[in-house]
């Protein structure tokens, strides 16, 4: 269990897929580009297996914007999206048009 206080501290922001790109030599991993209103950031995703790079292209998704940047695979991620586990992710996205960078509270 956490407190509100440790959740407050989670800055989730609403992003746009500006672009997807295949990670080499994996069959996981797409690096994406995502607009989250006052800056774009790289994330690396697992979800690869479950999505169309071409596809992703415009969609809105939810963003842990304050994570701790990681490298997968050589490549960095600055963030986090969000999405449900099942036998393939799936993302949470907002089921209306939001402003990128809105935060979600």
């Amino acid at each position: 269990m956490i407190t509100i206080d440790d959740f407050k501290k989670v800055e989730l922001k609403i992003g746009e897929i500006l672009s997807a790109e295949e990670i080499p030599g994996s069959d996981k991993l797409l690096k994406l580009q995502v607009d989250l209103g006052t800056e774009t950031r790289q994330l690396v995703a697992g979800i690869k297996k479950a999505y169309d790079k071409e596809d992703l292209v415009g969609r809105q998704i939810v963003v842990v914007a304050n994570l701790q940047p990681a490298k997968l695979r050589g490549v960095e991620s600055q963030g986090m999206l969000l999405a449900a586990d099942g036998e393939q992710p799936i993302l949470l996205m907002p089921d209306k048009r939001a402003e990128n960078g809105s935060s979600i509270k």
